[in-house]
């Protein structure tokens, strides 16, 4: 399959998204020392690329330019949404501690939070969901068709923006990459009303759908860098865990999180018939009452069932068990990073590291 074809069969996910919103962040006491709750100061983290990502922020901008008005709304509308933007910034921060910055990894950049919200415009198509960031999603405002046409337009702009950099290296780890994520896009769908998921499938769906997107924006740091085989796999290894450890915490804080601070209604996964990790878990660890309950609610699709669903989970203590899932990988995040000369570019990784295990949205 070619590149452009892997490209266009994802037709739909694109719409543009940055501007990073302030950060809140809450006491955590974790298992692994790595992970300890410590104060993050994440304007100085950012600070770090400041120059690189308004130079981002401009290539995004010039990307999306149309003379086609509806392309113009829809993306400066998911643009004003904001946005965490960690991957493109993964990528800078890593390029900086491997001790270079140069023009293809902001393009890349700039192509990895493309993909990124490509993948959250497909979700929010395929959930049907009506929030994003604590406002209408964009298909609730201008319907499915207008998104996932407008989509198809921005993701053209992504691939062009990938050729520029002329390394079939580059372009060969992004359209696996953007194989893998659909490829777990399926895998979710299958899994949807499936209260027999295991710990397993579940964990190869988040590694595919989410983590893989972490781990290119890391990767691909090292390559156009020049880096040596080792590093690059070592600060692949990185972003993976990293994604892993994020999208655990998401699972964690669709049962504890406040609508607000999470920025879409709470029980949406159960109310999609997603098993996650808090679910699965309490499944495997409640009573046989306690079970049925949470199968009953999968299998339904039960937003409606959220209550007793979320007792259940606190009694298996399902969201510690969550947490302390992605303090592993988080821990192990931070481990990978030992391939890399110390500098405060090194040091911001390993707190974003901390980070995704410490946020509360």
């Amino acid at each position: 399959m070619t590149l452009f074809a892997i490209i266009h069969s994802m037709a739909g996910y694109l719409i543009l998204r940055y501007v990073l919103p302030n950060f809140r962040i809450i006491p955590m006491i974790a298992n692994d020392s790595a992970t300890a709750s410590v104060t993050i100061d994440f304007d100085s983290i950012k600070n770090l690329t400041v120059t690189e990502t308004q130079a981002v922020d401009q290539l995004i901008l010039n990307e999306l330019s149309s003379d086609v008005v509806l392309i113009n709304q829809i993306g400066h509308y998911i643009i004003g949404n904001g946005g965490k933007r960690l991957r493109p910034m993964l990528l800078l921060l890593a390029a900086k501690a491997l001790g270079k910055v140069d023009d293809h990894h902001l393009i890349m950049a700039a192509v990895i939070e493309f993909i990124h919200t490509a993948t959250l415009l497909h979700d929010d198509v395929v959930d049907e969901s009506v929030l994003r960031r604590g406002k209408e999603s964009a298909n609730a405002v201008w319907g499915n068709a207008a998104s996932v046409l407008v989509g198809d337009y921005l993701y053209s702009s992504a691939f062009e923006m990938m050729v520029r950099t002329n390394n079939m290296r580059v372009m060969e780890i992004l359209s696996k990459t953007t194989t893998a994520i659909a490829e777990g896009e399926v895998l979710q769908l299958l899994n949807c009303n499936n209260p027999d998921t295991t710990e397993e499938k579940y964990l190869e769906v988040i590694a595919r759908k989410t983590a893989i997107l972490f781990s290119t924006a890391t990767r691909l740091a090292a390559v156009i860098a020049g880096a040596d085989t080792a590093t690059e796999a070592a600060l692949a290894i990185y972003g993976q865990q990293l994604g892993v450890a994020f999208q655990l915490i998401d699972d964690a804080l669709d049962y504890k999180a406040s609508t607000e601070d999470l920025g879409k209604n709470l029980g949406d996964d159960l109310a999609e018939g997603k098993p996650t990790l808090p679910l699965i878990h309490a499944i495997q660890h409640g009573n046989e009452q306690q079970a049925k309950i949470v199968i009953d609610a999968i299998r339904q699709g039960s937003r409606e069932a959220f209550n007793d669903v979320y007792a259940v989970v606190k009694a298996t203590q399902a969201i510690e068990y969550t947490e302390q899932c992605a303090d592993r990988a988080a821990a192990k995040a931070i481990d990978s990073l030992q391939c890399l000369p110390d500098s405060e570019y090194k040091q911001a990784l390993e707190t974003l590291a901390r980070f995704s295990v410490q946020r509360d949205h």
